[in-house]
């Protein structure tokens, strides 16, 4: 099968699963601003969302997202006049197919404030998930490394957490979305 690779100023969904497979949720316009063999780089911007439970809401500000196939996470810059604040969703690596950019989210989650300060949401409903769907001992040591890594990307202003890459690739979006 051939796999389509979006190009810069397309525009594709995402699609998060739950571990058993269960839709979790769907961003329907996210702007592809990069594709490389490894790495995603998007933009949201009043981007139509659907829960599971059918409840649709539209992004206020614009975001950056960016999902690399070596990492367990995913992340997410918005931003907003105070700064940027990021959402990193621990989840499996992504794949890409006919129909949209898909991944399976494991619930653990690490929110950055303007501030710098980070906090980690959401371990219980990650031990909940853990039993309920019963999460490898590979996949949770996996998970647990990779929170480590986001850590030092965060604390050392690494990849998507570097002031560039907001500058740069926000910048690349307002050029593209201006041409449309």
């Amino acid at each position: 099968m051939s796999m389509n690779i979006p190009k810069e100023g397309d525009y594709i969904a995402i699609q998060s699963y739950k571990h058993d497979g269960s839709l979790h949720r769907t961003w329907r316009d996210t702007m592809v601003l990069k594709t490389s063999e490894n790495a995603v780089i998007g933009c949201n911007d009043h981007t139509l969302v659907t829960e599971s439970d059918g409840r649709k809401w539209v992004t206020r500000e614009p975001a950056l997202i960016y999902f690399h196939k070596k990492y367990w996470f995913n992340v997410v810059a918005m931003i907003r006049e105070g700064g940027v604040s990021y959402y990193c969703n621990l989840a499996s690596p992504h794949v890409m197919d006919q129909e949209a950019l898909k991944y399976i989210d494991y619930d653990l989650d690490v929110k950055v404030f303007p501030n710098g300060e980070k906090r980690l949401l959401d371990v219980d409903e990650y031990e909940a998930h853990s039993a309920q769907w019963h999460y490898s001992a590979e996949t949770d040591r996996i998970l647990k490394a990779n929170v480590k890594v986001l850590v030092d990307w965060i604390n050392n202003g690494k990849g998507p957490f570097s002031k560039e890459y907001i500058d740069i690739w926000y910048n690349r979006y307002q050029e593209l979305a201006h041409r449309r």
